[in-house]
């Protein structure tokens, strides 16, 4: 018997907007559109008769506005929520606000060449609507979806950076912390750096986000954290205390120069489909910092960053997986904890005290 689709309500203003995501989602075989709404009002009738799997929601819309919608549906009746933002400042400002009201994923739209953008995004929003249809929205449970087909080219973090020996360079007192996620990983993020006392091991994440978004999250995180919390520039000093987020669009590395670790931010092309990615990031703290890191991967589509957690792992690095319970999508430390590259597996409520103690 076959599966059930999985069905799609579409909310947004803009007619071309709601007529490409309508003919994208529509051509594929276990996706249903079982509407399309102009506005939140409007899409509120079509609630009162039918409840989606999933929402695709814009945030800047007349009558009522995506982010008051969002908290109401999340009151009511918790539901998987795909932003579909504008790439701009004001864009970014607001989707996180919607990250922050329970919203798991988030799609980006330019303001001109809008229909040839969406159609070249077509694989990022069904894996985006097919892994929140999987979501563990606010401890609900997961709901049935397809697995996401792989693309024909994946690239593996050998396009940026070589494997190493296994052997980094010598320990030294210098620890860092290396954490990698995706969807559910805003929140996840949120709940583990605000648990943290200023004065910790200096930390470099990946968190898959569009870009012009990084910065607007990290000076998010920066306003309700007592360590210190920004997207990383190329040659920062990784330090006690400071959290450095990878930009989105670039990927983000570790050197070492004596005994100190800096950041490295560099273009490249994606690996695993992300830039910045995890594998990029956890190889280069393997090869760098071996023992002297930690590596956690938390909440996430996909299996990005489990290959370089092994690696971390084999360096001598401690190495940690999110649980399934406390995620929202158990897929990256799922696929990590099937390579046996976590050592521990710890709910997120937890994690700061990896960070804290190796």
């Amino acid at each position: 018997m076959p599966s059930k689709k999985i069905s799609v309500l579409l909310v947004d203003d803009s007619a071309v907007v709601r007529q490409v995501l309508q003919a994208i989602l529509g051509d594929t075989p276990d996706i249903h559109v079982m509407g399309a709404a102009s506005d939140p009002l409007f899409a509120m009738d079509k609630l009162a008769r039918e409840w989606p799997d999933v929402i695709v929601l814009d945030v800047e819309m007349p009558r009522m506005d995506g982010i008051t919608f969002l908290k109401k549906i999340m009151s009511e009746r918790p539901t998987p929520v795909i932003i579909c933002s504008s790439l701009t400042q004001k864009g970014a400002e607001t989707s996180l606000q919607a990250l922050s009201a329970g919203a798991v994923e988030i799609i980006t739209k330019p303001s001109t060449g809008l229909k040839g953008f969406l159609l070249e995004s077509a694989a990022e929003l069904v894996a985006a609507v097919r892994a929140a249809a999987n979501a563990n929205v606010r401890n609900l449970g997961k709901r049935s979806a397809s697995p996401v087909p792989a693309p024909a080219t994946k690239l593996s973090a050998d396009a940026i950076l070589p494997a190493g020996t296994g052997q980094a360079m010598a320990q030294t007192t210098e620890r860092i912390v290396a954490i990698g996620t995706s969807t559910g990983g805003t929140q996840a993020l949120e709940a583990v750096l605000t648990a943290l006392p200023r004065v910790c091991p200096g930390m470099v994440i990946v968190q898959h986000m569009p870009e012009k978004f990084t910065a607007s999250f990290a000076e998010r995180l920066n306003s309700v954290c007592q360590i210190e919390v920004r997207e990383a520039r190329n040659n920062d000093r990784i330090l006690p205390g400071l959290a450095l987020i990878a930009p989105g669009g670039k990927h983000l590395m570790v050197t070492r120069s004596g005994a100190y670790y800096h950041a490295q931010v560099i273009d490249g092309p994606l690996v695993n489909r992300h830039r910045p990615s995890v594998d990029v990031l956890f190889r280069s703290v393997a090869r760098f910092a071996g023992r002297n890191a930690t590596g956690i991967i938390m909440t996430g589509m996909g299996d990005d960053g489990a290959r370089g957690l092994k690696e971390m792992l084999e360096a001598g690095a401690a190495t940690v997986a999110q649980d399934e319970a406390s995620c929202v999508v158990f897929g990256m430390p799922k696929e990590a904890i099937k390579l046996n590259a976590a050592q521990r597996i710890m709910a997120l409520g937890e994690i700061h005290q990896a960070i804290l103690y190796k």
